[in-house]
This record gives C-alpha cells, structure tokens and sequence, in this order.
C-alpha cells in the first residue's frame, strides 16, 4: 500500500501551489507612504485572498493603510502558511516548529472597479462550485470534515464572508517576481516562477485543512496513524497527527521513542514521518479509502505477528 522514491512526493513547486490554494489568507507587507530614503517602515496585516491562473488576488479593507501605501510604492511581499488548524497549531508551537510557508515578492496592483466586479462574481462562482462539491460527498468523509472546526477551516466559509456585512475591499492583483518555499526546517527553497506556472495544486487542495484538522481531533484516526508508524516504519510511537495530506500521501508528526543517550536513557520526540500511497488519490473520497485500506493492511500485519 505504501511506495517510495521521489515520485511519492509532491515538487516543491507544487507544494507552493497546493499551500496558496489550500489557504485563504495571507499576511501581506507594503511600505509605508511616509518613510524617507532608506528607513523604510512595513506595515503589515492579514489579508483574505483567492488564486486565479496561478496568481493571488488579495481583498484589502478600504480602512487599511496598504490602500495608502501602494498609489506611492507598489512594491510589496505576500506571506501564507500550510494549514495547521486545531490540535497541531499548539503541538507545532510546543516544539517551536513552524509551519511550511510559501512567500512571494512583487507588486500589489489594484484591480479597477469594473474588473474588480467580475472577479468577485467569478470567486462566488467558485465557491458555489465549492460548495457543490463538498454536498455530494459521501458520510465518511463528510464525517471527517464536520468533525473539524469549521469556522476556523472551512475555506469556503471564510470567502464567503468578503460579501457579507458592511466591509468594503479593494481588490489588488499581486504581480509575483520571485517565490520562496520554507519547509518546517525553515530551510530556505527558491522557486522559479517557470515551474511554477506549469505546475498544478494538489486535488486535496480545497479539502486539506477540515481533513487535517478533522482526523487531527479524532482519537480513533490518531490511533490509527500510531499502527501505521508501528507498522509500517518500525517506528515505536505513542502519539501522532497529521501534518499534511495530498494526493500522493501523507505526512505525520509522531511522537516517536528516541535514541539512547549517554546515560542510558530514552525519550520521546516528534517526528516527521512520510507515508506515500501506492497508487494517487484523485479526490478526497479515495484519499479517505486509501487511508481505510492502510489501516486494513495495518491491522493484518499485526494479526500475522501475533499468529491470529
């Protein structure tokens, strides 16, 4: 059920892609219109966003200082991190790891206002397409999702606010000129904009942080990560939780037995640990029977250690 090699995981230019799809928002910097010479100030806040051939349109309040700060510098960078909801929001913070995070630099360009109108009808279109899909899908992995905080997951929720209540936006096309990648090493991944242009987002995309977040609050899905580091890595575990889904697979953060130190004594650490499947989900409905077949495969390698 499992396989290995370079295929089994996404390129760092897809990971770019599946990270901004998956997401939507972002922290956006610009510089200040009143900075003088080279004391440049950056004024930064988060910002709700949609991407539209490969490029981020970004909803910016009309009170924001960045609707100032782009009529005199439109220079700008654009921050977003993986998903990381719930339970694995503090275990990442308690071992003082971050994220992966995808970070752009360019140009904030606002989008006129007739161009902006179609935009906004081209996101609600989306996002009933969205919807659509999450509706047919089958219980279990409606379990799943539901079983995650949807207010602080659903993607689909939080875009559908920018047209609620009385907040008006701008609306501003980030021009990229260059993209960096940074794993949860905080190694630094240049990306060209090449191969990000002819690269894809995972199909998981729109569906990764509710099923993070929703096998991530369950203990019966958490234990049976356990027997997949058990079994099929030898890992002796005693926690776990997933760090990231997409088509190809799974990563996982176990809390894993550790080396033995100089005193002779051993102690759990977290892990991150790969699981690829042998063939790649298409949607998130074989990703939830790909994880039901390697629990399945799990549980027989135990029976046969145990001679049941």
């Amino acid at each position: 059920m499992l396989k290995r090699g370079k295929s089994s995981v996404l390129t760092v230019a897809e990971k770019c892609k599946t990270v901004l799809a998956s997401n939507w928002q972002g922290k956006l910097n610009t510089v200040k219109a009143d900075s003088h010479d080279s004391k440049e100030e950056i004024y930064t806040s988060r910002v709700k966003y949609f991407v539209r051939k490969g490029r981020p349109y970004i909803w910016v309040p009309e009170k924001e200082l960045h609707n100032v700060n782009t009529i005199i510098d439109e220079r700008g960078s654009f921050a977003v991190s993986s998903p990381f909801p719930g339970p694995l929001a503090s275990i990442l913070k308690s071992i003082k790891k971050l994220p992966a995070r995808v970070a752009l630099i360019g140009d904030a360009v606002l989008v006129e206002e007739e161009k902006a109108k179609l935009a906004a009808e081209y996101l609600k279109k989306i996002l009933l397409a969205d919807q659509k899909a999450v509706e047919e899908l089958s219980y279990s992995v409606s379990e799943i999702l539901n079983s995650s905080h949807l207010g602080s997951t659903s993607r689909i929720a939080n875009l559908q606010e920018l047209f609620q209540g009385d907040t008006q936006y701008n609306l501003y096309k980030f021009n990229v000129r260059s993209c960096m990648y940074v794993d949860t090493n905080a190694k630094v991944h240049e990306v060209s904009l090449e191969d990000i242009e002819k690269s894809k987002a995972d199909c998981l995309a729109q569906f990764s942080m509710s099923l993070i977040d929703g096998i991530n609050r369950s203990e019966t899905r958490r234990r049976a990560l356990i027997l997949f580091c058990i079994t099929f890595l030898n890992e002796n575990a005693k926690d776990a939780f997933i760090l990231s889904v997409d088509m190809k697979g799974i990563d996982v953060l176990a809390k894993v037995i550790g080396s033995v130190r100089d005193d002779g004594s051993r102690e759990y650490q977290w892990k991150e640990l790969r699981f690829a499947f042998k063939d790649a989900a298409s949607d998130a409905e074989t990703f939830c029977q790909r994880l039901l077949e390697m629990e399945e495969e799990a549980l027989k390698k135990i029976s046969s250690v145990a001679g049941i």
